[in-house]
């Protein structure tokens, strides 16, 4: 793709190239996006014709070498997306690099709150756009995160959420407006597997929750997905992309995240960061060695057990391995009776009084 800058415009000679993603420091994730090449006072690389002419400006990004997995999908290109363009209120066009049809699909209700035009493929157009102005590429903000003091409009993280609850025409803003608590639980099924759900379930539903799980297979349809989990008051999951759709809950929601062995800072910065700017309940639950089938796996002393820290030192491959995708939990129930205890008692906090 190239982008021709006008020779009104008082600027040097330029000839260079950008991959229009958020996130610059995914390494080598960045090597997998189309480059846009910028040119403007090349003699051998005049400017073409217009095929059509706009008069609204063009916001160039890419969705991205993440995508499928909802937390990338937010935090490096939804985000960005909505802290880059919402000022525009919708008089702009997108242009996609990398263009997933699927994509544009599974993200439309965003999309159409930000853009009065349908997301155009750069690739399969094949015509010279002409426009009065252009945006290359977005902002990465860090994880799930909208940095306020960077953003036209001082958006915040409650901001966007309330612009995910409009744009999916999401009915509950407040968990006091959920009458009998509903906890969803985020039923993995390869790794992070919570192998006692069923225990859980009993457990939840015996302290007064109507409970609901969603597998991983259930989550695509994001339409019916969010509307589900709009209606919560708590949404429970071991660590995991999962946990992203904590988007969708009302505010003052309880965000109850399990956090397996070797996982605490990750799961405090994916998670439990934004979900305090969200405005919603963060808790944890983390798990001891005993709970865990790395235990069983290795023995109580080797250093998988003793000091993760020493793994993490080996780098992210060695990391994802063992407490990624080598791990299991099986929570211990009585100690686990007394998170959901907690997470009860600021639900009731923030009902309604019915006397």
């Amino acid at each position: 793709m190239t982008v021709y800058l006008s020779h009104k415009q008082s600027l040097p000679s330029m000839n260079w190239t950008l991959r229009p993603y958020a996130n610059k420091q995914a390494g080598e994730t960045m090597s997998f996006i189309r480059k846009v090449e910028i040119l403007r006072g090349i003699q051998n690389k005049p400017p073409p014709p217009c095929d059509v002419t706009h008069n609204v400006s063009a916001v160039i990004f890419s969705t991205g070498a993440f995508s499928g997995n909802v937390f990338h999908e937010f935090s490096e290109v939804i985000i960005p997306l909505f802290l880059t363009t919402y000022h525009f209120r919708a008089q702009l066009q997108f242009v996609a690099v990398d263009y997933e049809a699927w994509w544009v699909s599974k993200y439309n209700h965003v999309l159409t709150h930000l853009s009065n035009y349908n997301v155009m493929d750069s690739v399969k157009d094949g015509k010279v756009h002409c426009f009065p102005g252009a945006v290359m590429g977005l902002k990465y903000h860090d994880k799930l995160a909208c940095n306020i003091s960077e953003i036209p409009g001082g958006y915040s993280a409650k901001n966007f959420t309330k612009f995910i609850r409009d744009s999916f025409s999401l009915k509950i803003n407040n968990v006091m407006e959920i009458e009998k608590p509903v906890l969803m639980i985020i039923s993995r099924k390869r790794t992070r597997v919570l192998l006692n759900e069923n225990e859980i379930v009993a457990l939840a539903t015996e302290l007064g929750f109507r409970v609901i799980t969603v597998a991983p297979d259930q989550m695509s349809n994001l339409n019916v997905l969010s509307h589900q989990i709009n209606s919560c008051s708590v949404l429970l999951g071991v660590h995991g992309a999962g946990l992203t759709n904590e988007l969708f809950l009302p505010e003052t929601a309880v965000m109850l995240q399990v956090v397996p062995l070797g996982l605490e800072w990750a799961s405090a910065a994916y998670y439990s960061d934004p979900a305090k700017q969200m405005g919603l309940t963060y808790l944890e639950y983390k798990i001891n060695p005993e709970e865990s089938s790395l235990l069983e796996k290795y023995g109580k002393d080797h250093p998988i057990i003793t000091d993760p820290a020493s793994i993490h030192k080996q780098g992210y491959l060695a990391l994802r391995a063992v407490y990624i995708d080598g791990q299991n939990v099986t929570v211990n129930l009585s100690r686990f009776r007394g998170t959901l205890v907690q997470a009860t008692k600021l639900i009731r906090r923030s009902m309604p009084s019915t006397s």
